[in-house]
C-alpha cells in the first residue's frame, strides 16, 4: 500500500502545489490516485491555512474529496491543530454530527490524551493509525496501551531528517515496535529522510506512504510538481526495492 500524504502542516509558503482548500486537496487527490495511491492522509485546513479538527472543516473536505475518489480517506489529531487535550477530545467527539466521517485518523502516541482521542474515535467508527515517532516515549506507550489490538494500522515514522541515518534509525523504531501488538506496520520518512525510509520500506514488505506532507523534491533532488508525481516516483522506487531485496 502506498498512501498518499497530501498537505500536513505546509502552507503557501511552501510551494502552490501544495493543496490549501476542499477543492485543491479533491484535485490533488484524484491525480495521486490515478497514480495510484491507495489511501489518502490530508489536513484540512482554515481559510487561513491552519490545521483544524473543527467539523465545520472537515467536512467540506471530506465531501470534496470523496465526490472525487473511493478509496480510504483519513485525517490528522495532531496536537498542534488543537493543543489543549480536553479542547482536542471534545472536537473529535463533535464528529458525531458529520453526514460523512473520516475512514481513519491519525494519533500520535506520545501526545498528552492520545489513550482518550483513540477511544473517542473507535468509538464513532473511525479507525486509528498509531502514529508512533522515532525520538519519542510512543513506542513504550503503544505497547502498553489496552487498545493496541484494535487500531487499524501503526504509522512508523521516522523523524531523522538525514539522509544518511534515517534508514539506521528506522529500523531502530522497528526495533522498538516488536512488543507491540501485531497490527500492520506503514513505515515513512520525511524530507530528506523520506526517500531512504520508503525504499527500506520497499526491502521489508512494508506500507509506506509518500505526498507533499513528507517531502518536496524527488530522489534526484528536484523540485515536486504534484502529490501524484510523488506518488509515481513512490512507485518506482518502492518497486524497485522490492526486486532488489
Amino acid at each position: 500500500m502506498v498512501q498518499v500524504c497530501l498537505n500536513g502542516v505546509r502552507g503557501s509558503a511552501d510551494g502552490a502545489m501544495v493543496p490549501l482548500t476542499p477543492e485543491a486537496m479533491a484535485e490533488s487527490a484524484a491525480q495521486a490516485v490515478a497514480a495510484g495511491a491507495t489511501d489518502i492522509h490530508v489536513h484540512p485546513k482554515t481559510p487561513c491555512g491552519h490545521d483544524s479538527l473543527s467539523p465545520r472543516v472537515i467536512g467540506p473536505v471530506l465531501e470534496a474529496i470523496r465526490a472525487r475518489v473511493s478509496v480510504p480517506v483519513g485525517v490528522t489529531t495532531g496536537a498542534w491543530a488543537e493543543p489543549d487535550p480536553a479542547a482536542r477530545l471534545e472536537r473529535i467527539r463533535s464528529w458525531a454530527g458529520l453526514s460523512s466521517r473520516p475512514d481513519h485518523a491519525s494519533v500520535n502516541w506520545h501526545e498528552l490524551g492520545a489513550e482518550e482521542i483513540a477511544a473517542a474515535l473507535l468509538d464513532l467508527g473511525v479507525g486509528v493509525e498509531a502514529g508512533i515517532w522515532s525520538g519519542t516515549d510512543g513506542a513504550v506507550r503503544f505497547a502498553a496501551s489496552r487498545l493496541g489490538p484494535r487500531v487499524l494500522r501503526v504509522l512508523a515514522e521516522v523523524t531523522d531528517t538525514s539522509a544518511d541515518t534515517a534508514e539506521e534509525t528506522a529500523r531502530a523504531l522497528l526495533t522498538d515496535l516488536r512488543p507491540a501488538p501485531g497490527r500492520p506496520v506503514l513505515l515513512h520518512g520525511e524530507d530528506g529522510g523520506a526517500w531512504p525510509v520508503l525504499r527500506l520500506a520497499g526491502r521489508l514488505g512494508l506500507a509506506t506512504r509518500t505526498g507533499l506532507e513528507d517531502t518536496l523534491f524527488l530522489p534526484d533532488g528536484g523540485r515536486a510538481l504534484s502529490n501524484a508525481q510523488l506518488v509515481a516516483e513512490a512507485l518506482a522506487q518502492y518497486g524497485c526495492a522490492q526486486r532488489s531485496s
